[in-house]
């Protein structure tokens, strides 16, 4: 498959920024899965499409709330009644679903063009994330594994838990870029380093 060039490319500037006098408050990362997934399961089918999920990328989401562990390279969460993402790190997923799931069952979108993950991690990227989205971040509220759907200045995010300090953003190719610069504004105050 075609080498996708990253959105990120003309603003990224590794290295650390802003005031980190006392530390490091955030890390910020671009990783590059090799498939994102959108299942949505038609009403009452939403036990089959978390099956498949169970068969396809080998993760269980109990009560559709979310799988995958730190480090691991596939995730997946629920983000909306019915709704999922599945992130892999090969390619081929959604051919693997739209195989599974048939159209009685849902349907399956390829997203892996579509989107640039973007991952934030350290001891203040709950409070970065929170100037941001109007969400809870505590660990209670949202635990490790969970994602949410949301947006910023109409700009739509699913965000996922994925360690207890680290989070996972998708959001649209086209705003990666600008996105990505509000978010490196945002963690100056705190101190980032760009990975």
């Amino acid at each position: 498959m075609v080498e996708q060039e990253s959105p990120l490319k003309p603003v990224w500037q590794p290295g650390s920024h802003g005031n980190f006098a006392a530390g490091i408050g955030v890390y910020l990362s671009e990783s590059a899965p090799g498939s994102i997934v959108q299942l949505a399961a038609w009403a009452g089918k939403e036990k089959a499409v978390l099956q498949a999920i169970k068969a396809v990328a080998g993760l269980k989401l109990p009560d559709g709330a979310g799988g995958g562990a730190p480090g691991e390279a596939r995730a997946a969460f629920g983000f909306a009644p019915g709704k999922f993402l599945v992130i892999d790190e090969q390619e081929g997923l959604a051919e693997r679903f739209t195989q599974a799931l048939d159209i009685e069952t849902g349907t399956v979108t390829d997203l892996s063009h579509g989107r640039t993950a973007i991952r934030i991690a350290g001891p203040k990227a709950e409070w970065v994330l929170s100037k941001f989205f109007a969400i809870d971040f505590s660990a209670t509220a949202f635990p490790i594994g969970a994602g949410r759907s949301t947006v910023h200045h109409e700009i739509f995010v699913h965000i996922q838990r994925s360690a207890p300090t680290q989070f996972e953003l998708y959001v649209f190719r086209s705003f990666a870029r600008s996105f990505w610069q509000a978010l490196c504004r945002a963690s100056e105050e705190v101190g980032y380093e760009v990975q």
